[in-house]
């Protein structure tokens, strides 16, 4: 049963220093963590001072509890003395609310709940008058970037994880200044590994630097994701990173669809594309698009595209169902 708002307020003003998350599970199964009060409080308000927000301010609360999203929402409402409206986290939390988050200062959402949001017009149009919208817990697809690009207000890409108390960085996706570089907050450093995996030193919220899995590349203007070191596919000598693949195909595809991998003989490993519609139109896709070499040497349909609780590609089980079929 999903954590109630009273629940969590219990938990946050009992006498132990530590609250106890869930992981997201995009990459393996969901672990709890104990994790320090005063530095999700140090978090809270590292986010509220870079967007502005200022006590009186409206923030909306429609990601579940269970997870350090929704428990960094409630965490910036006590911090910053927000007023918290609360509505159940469904993928239409924009629908038929009885306080009218027209005026909401603050909103935190998945992609998949901004997706829902945008198809009806009356819900679109309150996402567009949230002041400062943030957005995690999955990639942002082109059309939606495009879409979210002519908002009049602000609107944010986080990067982060359970480990770092929700986002250390954020990528602006509306306006003059929208990019694809996050910029980190003040209090965070970022550089790569000799694997060029991203490194986070974000002392007030993560008590040791933490090397991501994270593939990324610096810029002065911050850093990009290009995909995670789990999911790089090395095929006859050839490094191919299944999220990369993904972003290319992803505007010529009708159905879910999702790149993996599997043990080979002769390659080491080859490339599986895992798909919810038709294998012979997709194949035509992606000999069309990929490179020679990108391309998948599996294609198997299945029912459903394997997902995690958050939403998020669950990896390692579409892992497991390509070396079965």
């Amino acid at each position: 049963m999903a954590m109630s708002l009273e629940e969590f307020l219990a938990e946050w003003q009992n006498d132990s220093p530590y609250v106890l998350v869930q992981t997201s599970g995009s990459t393996g199964k969901p672990k709890p963590m104990l994790v320090e009060k005063r530095r999700m409080l140090a978090s809270a308000r590292i986010t509220c001072d870079f967007l502005g927000l200022h006590e009186g301010q409206t923030a909306l609360l429609c990601l579940p509890l269970d997870y350090i999203a929704g428990k960094m929402m409630v965490v910036r409402a006590l911090e910053r003395g927000l007023r918290l409206i609360v509505v159940e986290p469904t993928g239409h939390p924009l629908a038929a609310q009885e306080e009218n988050p027209l005026c909401a200062d603050f909103a935190a959402m998945v992609p998949m709940q901004v997706y829902n949001s945008l198809q009806v017009p009356e819900e679109r149009e309150c996402l567009r008058q949230i002041r400062q919208l943030i957005i995690g817990g999955g990639a942002i697809d082109d059309a939606m970037a495009t879409e979210l690009r002519a908002f009049p207000h602000a609107v944010w890409s986080t990067y982060g994880m359970t480990e770092t108390l929700s986002h250390i960085a954020l990528r602006r996706m509306s306006g003059s200044e929208a990019s694809d570089y996050y910029v980190p907050f003040p209090s965070v450093r970022v550089s790569l590994s000799s694997e060029d995996c991203l490194v986070i030193d974000a002392p007030e919220v993560c008590p040791e630097p933490l090397i991501t899995n994270d593939i990324a590349e610096l810029s002065p203007q911050g850093f990009r994701i290009l995909g995670r070191k789990d999911n790089v596919i090395c095929s006859g000598g050839i490094k191919i990173q299944a999220e990369e693949v993904e972003r290319r195909l992803k505007p010529f595809m009708h159905a879910p669809f999702l790149v993996s991998k599997r043990p080979d003989e002769k390659y080491g490993e080859i490339v599986v594309l895992l798909t919810e519609g038709s294998v012979e139109e997709v194949q035509q896709v992606c000999e069309r698009i990929l490179p020679k070499y990108h391309q998948p040497r599996v294609y198997l349909h299945i029912p459903h595209i394997p997902l995690t609780e958050t939403g998020k590609p669950a990896r390692k089980e579409a892992e497991t169902m390509a070396k079965k079929r």
